[in-house]
C-alpha cells in the first residue's frame, strides 16, 4: 500500500506562508534606496511641512539628515549575538547574579519615528561562562539603534543574551520616555514606560526575579 502523507500540523500552512511573507518582505542592499534619493526624499517632508527647502538655513538639512540617519540606524548593519560570542570561563565557579544596570539608550519609535530615551537594566545566572559587560551594553545599542518598539527591544535584548550564552537565566527590563506621547497626540510629559523579559531561573523562581527587581529599585515589582 501507498504510504499516507503526514498530517500537517493545525496552522502550518499559515506559519509558512507569513514566514514567506517577511522573506518577500525584507529589504536587501540593491532596494536601498541613493543617497541622493533619501536627501530628495528629505526635501519632500520639507515642502510638505510647508517650508522652502532652498532658502538658506534648510539648504544643508537634507544631508545632515541624512548622515545622522547613518547614526541612528547603524544597528541594521550589526549582528547582536557576534558581539557576545568571546566569553571567558576562568571565573572560579561563579555562579551567582550578574547585574548591569542603568544602560542608557536613544531609539526610534518605528511608528511615529521620534525618540525613544530610557534606561536597560540587564541581568543574568551564568553557566560556566561570562561575558565583557561592554558586550551587554553594546547588544542594547545595536538594537536601539533600529525602528524599534519597546516590548520588542526588551524581548529582542533578552532572547540574544540566552541564545548565545546559554545561561540558567536572564532578566532584562526596559524603562523609556516615547516622544510620540510626550511631544504629540496625548502630550503627557514626565510618562515613562516600563517593560521586562525574564527568562530561565528569573521567570520560574520567585526569589531570584525578587533579588533582581530589587537591584534595580523595583522592590515592589513580583
Amino acid at each position: 500500500m501507498p504510504k499516507r502523507p503526514r498530517p500537517r500540523k493545525r496552522g502550518a500552512g499559515k506559519l509558512e506562508a507569513r514566514a514567506a511573507s517577511i522573506l518577500r518582505a525584507a529589504p536587501t542592499a540593491a532596494d536601498r534606496p541613493t543617497r541622493a534619493e533619501a536627501e530628495g526624499a528629505v526635501r519632500t517632508l520639507i515642502r510638505w511641512a510647508g517650508d522652502d527647502p532652498d532658502r538658506e538655513g534648510l539648504a544643508e538639512t537634507p544631508a545632515r539628515v541624512a548622515r545622522a540617519y547613518d547614526e541612528f540606524f547603524e544597528g541594521y548593519g550589526l549582528d547582536p549575538a557576534e558581539v557576545l560570542r568571546r566569553t571567558f570561563e576562568e571565573t572560579e565557579g561563579y555562579d551567582e547574579l550578574v547585574l548591569l544596570r542603568d544602560v542608557r539608550f536613544e531609539s526610534t519609535c518605528e511608528h511615529h519615528m521620534v525618540p525613544i530615551v530610557g534606561r536597560a537594566h540587564i541581568g543574568y545566572l551564568p553557566n560556566q561562562r561570562v561575558v565583557g559587560i561592554s558586550k551587554l551594553a553594546r547588544v542594547v545599542e545595536i538594537y536601539a539603534r533600529r525602528l524599534q518598539m519597546q516590548e520588542k527591544m526588551t524581548a529582542q535584548i533578552a532572547n540574544t543574551i540566552d541564545e548565545v550564552l546559554k545561561p540558567k537565566g536572564v532578566a532584562v527590563v526596559l524603562e523609556a520616555e516615547h516622544q510620540c506621547l510626550t511631544t504629540r497626540g496625548a502630550h503627557k510629559p514626565g510618562a515613562s514606560m516600563v517593560t521586562s523579559r525574564m527568562l530561565g531561573e528569573f521567570r520560574d523562581n520567585p526569589t531570584t526575579r525578587r533579588e533582581f527587581l530589587a537591584l534595580i529599585g523595583k522592590n515592589g515589582v513580583s
